[in-house]
Formats: C-alpha cells, sequence, structure tokens
C-alpha cells in the first residue's frame, strides 16, 4: 500500500527517484503519462535529471524541491518530470545538449524547460532558492518561466524548435570525413602538452578532473617513442603521467584511509575534492595505474592499483552474487558536505595516542584552520610529499626512528579508518549497470594479469557471468540495468529486481564486447569469445548507421518499445565522440571491432570485416578528432589499433617456464597487444578462435613436450620461443626495466 504522504516516485525502481518520493513536488517518472498529462492541461514541463550521488543536487532538493512555497509553484504551473541520468544516459544526454545549445552550460541537476510535447525551450543547471551566486532565485524563473509559456507561447514554441535543430546537428558528421591517420594521436598528445599543469599535474585549472583516457593515450605514446628513439622516449611525456598520477594518488582526490578516488577536485591542486566516488572513475583510473607500473617499473603505481581494488572490494562489490555497484555518495545528509571524509585536528587526537596523532597530523595535513570553506577546522587528509621522503621528514622532526614513525603512521591509520566508519556513513547506490560493471570488469582483469593478483580475477568473471546471464538475452539485446539498489529509511541498501527493462544503450554493447575479450585472454575459455562476436554482432545490427557510418547512441525507433525512442527529443540521433565522462561510445565500439578482428579474421554476418567497421566509424570523426583535444582520447586509442597491427602473445604450457614466459609477456605496456596462456593438452581448433584456430594447432613445438611462446601479429606467427629473456628481447621494443 502507498502512503500517502508520498508523491508517485515511491513506485519508482532508481534509487535517486525514491530519494524524493517524500517531496511535496507532484513528480511524475518520464514516459508517456506525463507528457499527456502536460498536453490536457497545457502546461509546460519541469525536468529535473539528476543522480544520487550528486551534492547540488541533494542542495536543490533541500533548498527548494522540499520546500512547500515552490512545491506550490510548481504543483499548479507545470507538470513535473524527474530522471536518474544513471538509469537513463539517453534522457540525460539529449538535454544537455539541448541546454547547452540554450546556455553554454550543462552538468547536474540539469534543469531544463520543456513544452508538452518534451521539446526544451528554457533552462540550467542549479538555481538557488533567491537570487545569488549570479543566478536568478528558483521561484523567480518558475513564476517567470510560467508565465511566458502563457503570454508567449508562440516565441516559445520557436525558441524550442530551434533547440530541437541545434541538438540533431550536435555530434552529426558527414560519412567520410578523412582518412584514418596517426596524425591525429598527435594532435591530441600535443593537446595534452599545452594543457598540462606543470606544477600540479593533470590538465587545465580548477575545477579539476581525471582524464584517463588521455593518460593512457599518453603513455602509450611514451612506451612508442621510447621505442623508437633508441630507448631514450621522451621525457616530457613521461613528467605528464608519471607527476599527474602521482599528485593524485597523494592529493585529497584520492581517499587516504580506504582508496578510491572521488569524482573530481574543485582546486587545482587536487586537494579538496567533491566527495562522491564513482566505479567508473575507479575503474579506468585503476588502469591508469597498472599501465604507469608497466610504462615505468614503480611499484608506487602497482600499491596505488591494489589500493584501488582494496575499496572496490569493499565498497562497490556484491561478494554474494558478483557484480560492482554504481556509486557512492558524497554526502549522508542533506546538510553535509564531505563531514564523512574529513578531520578536524580534535578528532584526530580523539581517535589516537598523543604520539600517533603527531604522526598522523604531519604526515596528512592536518591543523587546526582546514581546508573546507563550510566548516574551517576540517581537513582533507592529503600528503605534502611523496611517502618515502615525508615520513623521513616527520622522524626527524619528531625525533623518532624512521621506523618508529611508520609503525605510529600505520596504528593512525587503522584507527582513524575504524572511527570513520563509526560516523554515519555517505550512500552506496547498489544499482548493477551493464555497461559500468563491464569496464570494472576489464579492469580487474588487466589488473590481475599484469600485478599477478591471483585473487581478483574470480571475482571479475563472476561479476561478467552475471553481466552475461542476468543482462544479455540474444534475442532481445543488452538491459542497461541489471539491478537496481532500494534504500530503506536506516540507510541500508540491497539489490533490487529490475521492474522495467531499461534497453542498453551503445556503451553497455561496446564495454561487454570488451570485457567478454578480456575474459577469453584471462582464461582461455572460448565461451566468452563466442559472447563477446554475438554481443558485437548485435551492437552493429541495432547502431551501426549504414548510410553515414559511425554509430547511434540508442537503438533505431522500431526495435524497442516507443516508450523509450519516440518520447520528447529521444528520437534525436546522436553519435557520442567525445569522453565524457566515460570512453565516448563509438572509439570504444571501434576498439572492440577492431579486437573482434583480430581473432576472427572474416566478415561479420552483415557482410562486411570488423575492420571495415571500425575504419568507418573512425573515419566518420577523422576531420574533427584532432580538434577536441584531450577529449577525443579514446578515439585516439581506437586510433592506436587501427594503424598497429594486432598482436597476440600466446603462452603454451602449464609448468614453471609456461609462468614465466606469461609473466614476461604481460609485463610491457602495449595497449594492442593481448597475452593468452594455453593448456598444450587442449589446442585444438575446435577450442580457438577463427584466426588462432589457422595457426596455433598446426605449430610443430606442440608436439616437443616443452612449453612455448609464440607472438602472432598481422595473423601470421613467428617461431616458438621457449626462453624468458629471449621473449623479452623479443617484446623489448616496448619493455621497460625496473625503475
Amino acid at each position: 500500500m502507498t502512503d500517502p504522504s508520498h508523491n508517485s516516485l515511491a513506485r519508482a525502481s532508481s534509487s535517486y527517484l525514491r530519494s524524493a518520493m517524500h517531496q511535496p513536488i507532484q513528480w511524475h517518472e518520464f514516459g508517456e503519462d506525463a507528457f499527456a498529462a502536460a498536453r490536457l492541461a497545457n502546461k509546460p514541463v519541469l525536468l529535473d535529471i539528476g543522480a544520487v550521488w550528486c551534492h547540488w543536487c541533494h542542495v536543490m532538493d533541500r533548498e527548494s524541491y522540499d520546500d512547500a512555497e515552490v512545491a506550490a509553484i510548481v504543483n499548479e504551473h507545470y507538470i513535473a518530470v524527474k530522471v536518474d541520468r544513471d538509469e537513463r544516459p539517453d534522457i540525460d544526454s539529449r538535454y544537455q545538449a539541448a541546454v547547452g545549445a540554450l546556455t553554454g552550460q550543462g552538468g547536474w541537476p540539469l534543469t531544463a524547460f520543456l513544452t508538452p510535447d518534451g521539446k526544451p525551450f528554457y533552462g540550467g543547471t542549479y538555481f538557488p532558492p533567491a537570487d545569488q551566486f549570479g543566478r536568478p532565485g528558483f521561484k523567480r524563473v518558475l513564476l517567470s518561466i510560467a508565465q511566458a509559456y502563457r503570454d508567449k507561447h508562440g516565441e516559445v514554441l520557436e525558441q524550442a524548435q530551434m533547440v530541437e535543430s541545434a541538438i540533431s546537428r550536435a555530434e552529426s558528421f558527414s560519412a567520410g570525413s578523412g582518412k584514418v591517420s596517426a596524425t591525429v594521436i598527435d594532435a591530441i598528445v600535443e593537446s595534452a602538452r599545452k594543457m598540462f599543469d606543470d606544477v600540479n599535474g593533470g590538465f587545465g585549472s580548477a575545477p579539476k578532473f581525471p582524464h584517463p583516457a588521455a593518460l593512457d593515450l599518453v603513455m602509450d605514446h611514451y612506451v612508442r617513442t621510447r621505442a623508437g628513439n633508441d630507448r631514450t622516449g621522451d621525457d616530457e611525456l613521461r613528467t605528464i603521467f608519471v607527476r599527474t598520477l602521482e599528485k593524485m594518488a597523494r592529493g585529497g582526490i584520492y581517499d587516504q584511509l580506504a582508496g578510491g578516488f572521488h569524482r573530481y577536485s574543485v582546486d587545482e591542486r587536487w586537494i579538496v575534492p567533491h566527495f562522491e566516488k564513482m566505479c567508473y572513475d575507479n575503474s579506468e583510473l585503476l588502469k591508469n595505474y597498472v599501465h604507469a607500473y608497466q610504462a615505468t617499473g614503480d611499484e608506487f603505481f602497482a600499491g596505488v592499483a591494489r589500493d584501488i581494488i582494496r575499496w572496490m572490494d569493499e565498497w562497490l562489490s556484491d561478494p554474494a552474487h558478483g557484480g560492482f555497484y554504481a556509486s557512492q555518495d558524497a554526502d549522508y545528509s542533506m546538510d553535509d558536505d564531505g563531514d564523512y571524509f574529513t578531520w578536524t585536528l580534535a578528532e584526530t587526537k580523539a581517535a589516537l595516542t598523543e604520539d600517533e596523532a603527531a604522526v598522523a597530523a604531519l604526515y596528512y595535513g592536518i591543523q587546526e584552520v582546514g581546508d573546507m570553506h563550510h566548516n574551517r577546522a576540517k581537513n582533507v587528509l592529503h600528503l605534502s610529499s611523496s611517502d618515502r621522503t615525508l615520513v623521513e621528514e616527520i622522524a626527524r622532526r619528531l625525533k623518532l626512528e624512521e621506523e618508529s614513525a611508520r609503525t605510529l603512521l600505520a596504528a593512525a591509520q587503522k584507527k582513524m579508518y575504524a572511527a570513520r566508519r563509526l560516523r554515519p556513513t555517505p550512500y552506496v547506490d547498489k544499482t548493477v549497470y551493464a555497461g559500468w560493471n563491464a569496464m570494472c570488469v576489464s579492469a580487474y582483469l588487466e589488473a590481475a594479469k599484469v600485478l599477478d593478483l591471483a585473487e581478483v580475477r574470480p571475482f571479475a568473471l563472476r561479476s561478467l557471468d552475471r553481466l552475461l546471464s542476468e543482462g544479455w538475452i540474444a534475442e532481445r539485446g543488452m538491459k542497461h540495468v541489471i539491478a537496481y539498489s532500494e534504500a530503506f529509511s536506516d540507510g541500508r541498501a540491497e539489490p533490487r529486481d529490475v521492474a522495467v527493462a531499461v534497453p542498453g544503450v551503445l556503451d553497455d554493447y561496446a564495454f561487454a564486447v570488451i570485457a567478454c575479450l578480456d575474459a577469453y585472454e584471462a582464461t582461455a575459455d572460448l565461451s566468452y569469445f563466442r559472447f563477446a562476436r554475438s554481443i558485437g554482432e548485435a551492437m552493429v545490427a541495432g547502431f551501426f548507421d549504414p548510410v553515414e557510418g559511425g554509430f547511434f547512441d540508442t537503438r533505431a525507433a522500431g526495435r524497442e518499445a516507443d516508450e523509450y525512442t519516440a518520447l520528447g527529443i529521444l528520437g534525436t540521433r546522436r553519435k557520442p565522440f567525445q569522453d565524457s565522462p566515460t570512453p565516448a561510445g563509438n572509439s570504444a565500439a571501434a576498439i572492440a571491432l577492431l579486437r573482434l578482428h583480430g581473432y576472427a579474421n572474416d566478415v561479420s554476418d552483415n557482410g562486411a570485416s570488423y575492420r571495415d567497421k571500425a575504419e568507418q566509424t573512425l573515419e566518420v570523426y577523422a576531420g574533427v578528432a584532432g580538434q577536441h583535444g584531450i577529449f577525443a582520447a579514446t578515439y585516439g586509442l581506437a586510433v592506436v589499433h587501427f594503424i598497429q597491427p594486432h598482436t597476440q602473445v600466446v603462452v603454451v604450457g602449464k609448468d614453471k617456464v609456461a609462468a614465466e614466459l606469461y609473466r614476461v609477456a604481460v609485463r610491457p605496456l602495449g595497449l594492442s597487444t593481448a597475452v593468452l596462456r594455453l593448456d598444450a593438452d587442449k589446442v585444438v581448433a575446435q577450442n580457438l578462435p577463427p584466426a588462432l584456430a589457422e595457426t596455433i594447432p598446426n605449430l610443430p613445438a606442440l608436439g616437443g613436450g616443452r612449453s612455448f611462446a609464440v607472438v602472432c601479429s598481422g595473423f601470421a606467427c613467428q617461431p616458438p620461443i621457449f626462453d624468458a629473456q629471449e621473449l623479452a628481447r623479443t617484446l623489448g621494443l616496448q619493455a621497460c626495466p625496473a625503475a
């Protein structure tokens, strides 16, 4: 029975929507019922798009949508619709583009005003309750827009038509806009050079976001430059990724107690973050730190990678069923602003002994006057210099032996984390999204492979198995949501069954293909390759533009229920190209197809090869990609896959020699190189994908009883290698010595 004090969002599945069910606003979910009500009443639609992790969404909820006076205005003049941007990225992306066309700004909360048929004519992001921050007060905006809709209806409709035309042109590219060329990689890397903050690391100024794809592209370029310049490399490129990753890991954007990264920093020094933590940020940064370890040999980066996994295991993993949760909120209540994660000096002293507090205060920069504007006593934990030199300095300052200082610090870290866990804890959204889970699976498998973390691989595979069993139905396609998170009044959350299957978007398909290929390489289980191929075929059939090339972000109208294709501006076709905030769907799809091509070496069911489709996709953006700089970094990575010959290092055997060959093979950074390990007894054509089935079973070395490695590139294999040092020399163009 529905509580009469709740609005209709009490029936929603999304955590974000359910968090608003107590509000006096007569909210609707995005759907035909809402727009039918708007048409019947001839009222404009107030559209709020946000997320459960979003701090400013909570602020606007508290200041405006919880307010009875605001609710009275909204309920009288509008049909109010609330959308969870994580649950419905198709809605969010289109209305973000619309508001961007109107105002030049975007973000969350997104506040848009629509005609009764869903066409936007005005919008913005956060509106304060009264005029402040250079923004008009929300009540004044609501009344003014309602009056304009009544008195200037023709102008409103004309504006809505202009906006619809603008977003239909956004991200629309003509076929064959250019040939794929390595020059675009140079252009994107040059953009990274120009934007690089030489003092603090990262790109640009405040607010400062991580750019994982850009860092991967810089690392790959560094390794290849190093290989091509007599192993001297490009020191500037090395500085870009090393300084950025070090500064981030020692800053407040990194949770120094629990591990894991917050979403972004409000300052250029990475000190004060927005405190929400996203699974996709951490999956991509996990890969960054693994790749930095490969590129430099510095154990520091491997340590950060292990620490990210520690946090994800503890907070964002479903140990019972497999799967990765979506996010952890920034705040634990409407009045909170990072209090869970920050420390006063008094709180530090209360949790620790006098000696422990002295060491911890110096190590983390905890002072009487801290970093948070709303409470100057609150400190964001961060390190002023590297761990090694900092502990030495603290020991000298406190007249301690260095080992004693380290012991005190370790005790302080454990006690502070235990004390923090007793505080009210920000909500963890336990929704399991298909694409984000696939990204996490790939990151875990990459870390397990490179860092030899055998304990990490089983959970990644179990999570992928859940995605495939619950999210993928060959006849109907991929679901976007695998399971929802049910929020209880005491703040707990448990997975909630999917009541309505939200169709998967391009990202879900592309990342799932990549994850399945990663799983095949990790296990040599051909079923994962078959899943990758099946999902890849569905991606091409459902999303590829056969006329202009490239992929649309949603399946074409008629392929899914009209509810998801025809409402508002959802029929506007988009071909996502820029990374924001996750890798762009078209670039990820191109990478997925190129990797499939490396194993299939044939044509897909629709008559063209995977490589042809990837090339057509990359050509759509070839003429403009370089202009987008680091925001086209995943496109740059796709071009790396396209221009570099696909390479597989296949290790055959299961003894210590095979283990050493495998360790050597995974050590270098090679984003377009795959490494597989096969059991000699099972190397038959039926257990291999087509390209390998044509070569590996025919190798004479198979009958010799010795373990060996073979490097295959361009569908041809070199002679077998039996010695790890010889394999290292063969891969030496990409190998790096330990730091």
